[in-house]
């Protein structure tokens, strides 16, 4: 597993402790794929956020890749947060490592630090927002050419 302060140099976790992500390190699961793989496919369950340590992965909507992830990135919080289907594929580019927390481990985190489960859901909330942001760019720059 990984260790708690190189989980600090993520957004997912801006401004837990040391000891804060020591406590919830038991809750999450390392995950490690080859290249060429799916992790999550469009139209199926997933409960489990996942951020990317090391690797690059592509999301792939219609066989259409709309965007790339690499470290630090995050993905399958929509499905987490909504409780759909995955809105796309997510394929790897690389052999690629995540540490996956799933729905049941959020709730666990909750019951053990409601405090910490509040930061990993704001910090989630600004990746969410950033990364639409970024969309809507996108689709502008698009529309204008």
């Amino acid at each position: 597993m990984i260790e708690p302060l190189k989980l600090q140099k993520y957004s997912l976790f801006g401004g837990l402790l040391e000891d804060q992500i020591s406590r919830i390190i038991p809750y999450m699961a390392d995950e490690s794929y080859e290249a060429g793989n799916d992790i999550i496919t469009e139209g199926s369950p997933n409960g489990k956020i996942r951020f990317i340590i090391n690797g690059r992965v592509a999301v792939v909507k219609h066989n259409v890749i709309l965007t790339e992830f690499g470290e630090g990135d995050t993905f399958g919080e929509m499905e987490v947060l909504d409780v759909m289907p995955s809105a796309a594929t997510i394929k790897t580019l690389t052999g690629t490592r995540v540490i996956s927390v799933s729905n049941k481990a959020l709730r666990e985190i909750y019951k053990a630090d409601v405090h910490c489960f509040s930061l990993i859901m704001m910090n989630l909330a600004r990746d969410l927002s950033r990364r639409l942001r970024r969309m809507d760019d996108k689709l502008v720059a698009y529309s204008d050419s």
